[in-house]
């Protein structure tokens, strides 16, 4: 429920604050006083964009902001999601900048414009022109029947599995799609991998090869530097090992001459175990090392294999031809498996449209059972509204498609006279029925659904006196259970509420600017009996004046 409306530096409007209370309230005033400013304030704070035009002095800035009690419109989870601070009680503030910036705020928390626009449409349902057209589209006219068929629950329920459903077949139509472009490469794929399988990839390898080619391919020089090396050790007379012998016997007559001498020999003995066992390599060596041709022109082979690889993969390691022989492999392994798992999709896929197809049965069932009290409402209620012999042609029929609310094709037709062609709204019904219709509409469904605030602008406009006076009726028993505006010329809908306020101008000597009061009683004669019979206000229209709010009282 909005409780106040502030709007400061808005096209005529220079500083308004005003309080709205529950129940029906009217909003009049001339044509051109400004009543249609109002209407933009508040469209601003909702959401809608806004350009420098709305500024009434530039060099300020416009600051519009609007409180509501939320607590009966179940918002916690809007809260929830857009990371907002709830209150009961909560504002909508709105500032456009004298640069033309725009920024939106809800209970002092920046947003953007569309969650702003997300919360507004929420809280306040404006009912102009432009929403009357919107009674001619289809979306609209399933939306009034569901609303009454109670399909929410089922509407929800429908619409996750749909998402599911659309996602499941996106992943089908990606594998329908890999299998037709992998029956392409499989051949190639399956050559690569099969290239890097056979080839000597481990990590290393390269390495190791390149050490056993070098060895191999220089066997005769390893052998002779092996054999010079053993003769420098082993050789009568003047060999390493006939020196280091005497050289052992020679420290060890030193060891009973004091502890240094000890620890040298030690040291001797150690140099004289390592030259030992060298010399016993150098034997296994000898015998081990020797010329093979095959094994080197084997080693050659897989050095090249593997230079060739890198070449052709654009890489300069085994472990990146790891990566790449891995990748293939599942390439490979996929389309091997795509038929399988494509039948598998196909089988989800179905069990996934058999659960749809079963909900959106449910709601059409309840669509139609509902139609014939839909007809039997909207006849009743517009025969009071002088439309006696509106008619209508409501029908269900499914469809082959699912769509976002369903699996249905809905046909709303119209004829306002006896013995008159149906047709759709947009081409049948006139304006004035086009709005009689909407408010129908909405009465029907403040009966069902827990809407928003309602804010009708002129939804009078064109009716007789005894219409607009059924109109006004109508709007009352909306009140009753919402908050309910009317911006209406028509005395007999402005005394129908609980509340007047007047909009009117004030001319300056420099700029004339648009205000805003709640009308008292005495007020409120005057302004119907002007709306009644004009500014000379005489004595029979204050009297009718009277008389139309002493009968709403």
């Amino acid at each position: 429920m909005l409780t106040h409306l502030s709007i400061k530096n808005y096209a005529l409007i220079d500083d308004l604050n005003v309080s709205f209370t529950k129940g029906f309230t009217t909003i009049t005033g001339e044509t051109g006083a400004g009543k249609s400013i109002l209407l933009g304030g508040l469209s601003l704070v909702l959401g809608k964009r806004a350009d420098l035009s709305s500024l009434k002095k530039k060099e300020e800035k416009c600051i519009i902001e609007a409180s509501f009690e939320i607590a009966r419109y179940n918002l916690g989870s809007f809260f929830e999601t857009h990371d907002l601070d709830y209150e009961n009680q909560s504002i909508l503030r709105r500032e456009i900048l004298p640069s033309g910036k725009s920024r939106a705020f809800i209970n002092d928390t920046p947003v953007t414009l569309d969650i702003l626009s997300g919360l507004g449409e929420r809280l306040v349902d404006v009912h102009s022109q432009h929403q009357t057209l919107r009674l001619t589209e289809n979306d609209f006219q399933m939306k009034v029947i569901d609303a009454l068929a109670e399909n929410a629950q089922h509407l929800e329920n429908y619409s996750s599995k749909l998402k599911v459903h659309q996602s499941i077949l996106r992943e089908l139509n990606e594998l329908l799609d890999f299998q037709t472009n992998a029956d392409k490469e499989l051949d190639y794929n399956s050559f690569l991998f099969k290239e890097l399988e056979s080839a000597p990839l481990q990590p290393g390898i390269r390495e190791t090869l390149e050490t056993e080619y070098e060895q191999l391919n220089n066997v005769e020089t390893i052998l002779e530097q092996l054999s010079s090396t053993y003769q420098l050790l082993n050789a009568e007379q003047v060999g390493i090992l006939n020196s280091v012998a005497q050289l052992q016997q020679a420290t060890q007559k030193l060891t009973g001459f004091g502890k240094q001498f000890e620890q040298l020999n030690e040291r001797v003995q150690s140099i004289a175990i390592e030259i030992v066992d060298i010399a016993s390599e150098l034997e296994v060596q000898q015998e081990t090392v020797e010329a093979n041709p095959m094994r080197l022109e084997e080693v050659n082979n897989q050095l090249q294999l593997l230079h060739n690889l890198f070449k052709k993969h654009q890489v300069a390691s085994v472990e990146e031809l790891l990566i790449i022989r891995e990748d293939l492999e599942l390439k490979v392994d996929a389309s091997v498996n795509i038929e399988s798992r494509i039948r598998e999709k196909q089988n989800t896929v179905s069990e996934s449209e058999a659960a749809l197809n079963a909900i959106a049965k449910e709601i059409g069932e309840r669509r139609n059972a509902i139609i014939p009290k839909l007809k039997s409402l909207l006849q009743e209620k517009l025969a009071a509204l002088g439309m006696a012999s509106a008619t209508f042609k409501i029908a269900i029929t499914p469809s082959e498609n699912f769509k976002p609310n369903g699996k249905d094709e809905l046909t709303f037709l119209f004829s306002a006279n006896k013995g008159s062609t149906y047709g759709e709204l947009k081409k049948v019904a006139s304006g004035g029925e086009l709005s009689r219709i909407m408010l129908t509409i909405k009465s029907i469904l403040a009966e069902y659904e827990h809407l928003p605030t309602l804010m009708f602008d002129e939804i009078d406009t064109g009716v007789s006196g005894e219409i607009s006076n059924k109109m006004g009726e109508i709007m009352q028993e909306m009140s009753s259970n919402m908050q309910v505006f009317s911006i209406t010329h028509l005395p007999q809908v402005a005394s129908k509420g609980v509340y007047q306020f007047k909009v009117f101008k004030e001319e300056g000597d420099a700029s004339t600017t648009t205000h805003m009061k709640r009308l008292s009683q005495e007020e409120r004669v005057s302004e119907l009996a002007e709306m009644l019979g004009g500014k000379s206000l005489s004595s029979s229209a204050i009297a009718h004046a009277r008389e139309l709010l002493e009968s709403n009282s």
